[in-house]
């Protein structure tokens, strides 16, 4: 009887507790970067509701060929919280506006024990449920061609070619036409 009484309360006087939406979080796919640079590692995230002053972002690393993963980086109550005595020791900085819905670091100095895959977890409550997002880095010494690179020079050897073999074309063609002309003039 008195679910029944609490049930007719919640219909009738539109009193419903205030329910949490899912959270959408989004990183790049994977980034790439030389050793000795910085890097800003982007994330960010889609919410039904406004955005909440008690919004949270954690950043947390796992490097290749390790199953454990860190923290390196917690955002809550319009504070920082950045590791400072793991590998990323100095080097983190926070550059995301979390008003925006911005939970972006920036990493400085990498090296190739930076390689890994970096997790973004952001809670804007009262949603809070949603699947982290990562980011796979590429720390090399010198940036990598990567295959579009190569076909887009192939296809403009290519091009550069026929257009070379266009222009002998018509040349000779214009100086065949023009000794027979000169010749016929004679």
């Amino acid at each position: 009887m008195l679910t029944f009484l609490a049930l007719a309360s919640v219909v009738l006087l539109g009193i419903v507790p205030e329910q949490s939406q899912a959270i959408v979080i989004y990183t790049g796919w994977e980034r790439h970067a030389l050793v000795g640079s910085d890097i800003r590692l982007s994330c960010s995230f889609f919410s039904w509701r406004w955005t909440s002053e008690d919004v949270t972002f954690s950043w947390t690393y796992r490097p290749d060929g390790s199953r454990d993963s860190i923290s390196i980086f917690h955002y809550t109550g319009g504070a920082a919280y950045v590791d400072n005595k793991g590998p990323f020791r100095d080097r983190v900085e926070f550059v995301g506006n979390p008003g925006r819905r911005d939970g972006s670091i920036l990493i400085k100095n990498l090296d190739f024990n930076d390689n890994g895959t970096f997790t973004c977890d952001a809670k804007n409550p009262p949603d809070i449920v949603g699947r982290p997002s990562s980011v796979r880095l590429l720390v090399f010494e010198k940036v990598p061609i990567q295959a579009g690179v190569i076909t887009g020079a192939i296809i403009g050897v290519v091009l550069g070619l026929l257009v070379l073999i266009v222009v002998i074309y018509y040349l000779m063609r214009f100086l065949v036409a023009r000794r027979v002309f000169s010749l016929s003039v004679r």
